[in-house]
């Protein structure tokens, strides 16, 4: 099961934020990856990650040794992760995020994703998750290309990034 959340709010230290996130991954028995909103284009931008992700794990095509990592890439629509985690990665400061939480042995209930909110201390917002073109623009997608497509279709200019991944590997 996938779920992601969007949430908002100030992070003053990142390692601590993602600390309170690897342990509540491990407690609950749960994948989680962080993302800067700001890059994401909707929910289908994160579940392709994860799932081209999990084919290469799959397929033993993958960059990384974590599955977390490797969804880090395809979202990110890099091929490394030193360009990856800079373009995708949680910063400092007031910041929107998504959290993606996976759990391919049971269900993700409201409790947990509740819990999870709190311990992160920020307020959740799904409209975060939702992308436009200012979006596509940090992406790295120039003009040239949105223009190309109507607006209705921004998010396969995303889409196709992520695919690409594989191609670039």
């Amino acid at each position: 099961m996938i779920k992601i959340i969007g949430a908002k709010g100030k992070i003053d230290d990142v390692d601590e934020i993602l600390n309170k996130v690897n342990k509540y991954s491990s407690e609950n028995n749960l994948i989680i990856q962080v993302f800067n909103a700001e890059l994401i284009f909707g929910k289908n931008h994160i579940i392709s990650a994860v799932q081209h992700a999990r084919r290469a794990i799959e397929l033993k095509t993958n960059t990384t040794n974590s599955f977390k990592m490797e969804i880090l890439l395809y979202a990110s629509g890099e091929r490394q992760l030193k360009l990856a985690i800079p373009k995708m990665g949680v910063k400092k400061g007031e910041i929107n995020i998504v959290f993606v939480l996976i759990n391919d042995n049971g269900k993700i209930t409201k409790k947990m994703t509740d819990d999870f909110i709190l311990i992160t201390t920020l307020i959740q917002d799904n409209s975060v998750i939702e992308g436009n073109e200012n979006t596509l623009k940090k992406f790295g997608i120039d003009k040239r290309e949105i223009e190309t497509v109507m607006k209705t279709k921004y998010e396969d200019l995303i889409l196709e990034k992520v695919a690409m991944v594989d191609v670039i590997k």
